[in-house]
């Protein structure tokens, strides 16, 4: 998978740094050269010293054959002009933006940026969530508000520990995405024992959240 980065601040930079490690191919766009250098330096990556707005600039990081065009700047309307191109001008499959204005989220939505990121939005629901009810957290939303990533800790007396996932069923449209126990990171399946003190992360649909909540937790 070929990735496009637009923003090498902490955020661009740590996530080309995990993409790389984990095998994908990365190019990098920033308009400061200093920070293209230092980058250079560090990581095994195309950089590109230049603005991300310039159509140009975009096809010299190889932007005609990118799966995702993830823009990651600090400037919300190069964010949207960004994934605009990418999706218009380059048929880029996935774009990713990143909000740094809560009330532009909507904005990115509207204009069919398929995963705004939030991180104000993330940070509050977790703040918030967590008060309200500690073993369970919305994460993020996605495809226009349709489906959303949630995270929950199976307390000691949820209904279904010890149960194989086979014998549980599901909210509508939901699906277990990966089970952290301890140290170990385990990709769910039909026989999988769940097991007290499990970190879950979920994928279901906006709405089926306090049903999924009720079904592994036992209580609202």
């Amino acid at each position: 998978m070929y990735i496009v980065i637009v923003g090498a601040g902490k955020i661009g930079y740590f996530l080309a740094k995990r993409l790389t490690e984990a095998k994908y191919t990365v190019s990098i766009v920033e308009k400061d050269r200093a920070l293209c250098e230092s980058i250079a330096r560090e990581l095994d990556v195309l950089v590109i010293n230049g603005d991300g707005c310039d159509p140009r600039i975009l096809e010299e990081a190889g932007i005609e054959r990118a799966d995702v065009v993830a823009a990651v700047t600090g400037d919300d309307e190069d964010n949207l002009i960004i994934c605009q191109l990418a999706k218009q001008c380059f048929n880029v499959r996935r774009t990713v933006g990143r909000v740094n204005n809560p009330d532009n989220e909507h904005t990115f939505a509207e204009l069919e940026v398929d995963v705004p990121i939030d991180s104000t939005k993330i940070i509050a629901k977790i703040i918030e969530e967590e008060v309200s009810f500690s073993d369970f957290v919305s994460l993020l939303s996605f495809k226009r508000g349709k489906l959303a990533i949630v995270r929950l800790d199976l307390p000691s007396d949820s209904p279904v520990i010890n149960k194989p996932l086979s014998e549980i069923k599901l909210p509508e449209e939901s699906v277990l995405v990966s089970i952290v126990r301890g140290e170990q990171v385990i990709v769910p399946k039909g026989n999988t024992i769940l097991k007290a003190g499990d970190d879950i992360i979920a994928l279901t649909l906006v709405g089926n959240e306090h049903k999924l909540l009720e079904l592994l937790v036992g209580r609202v």
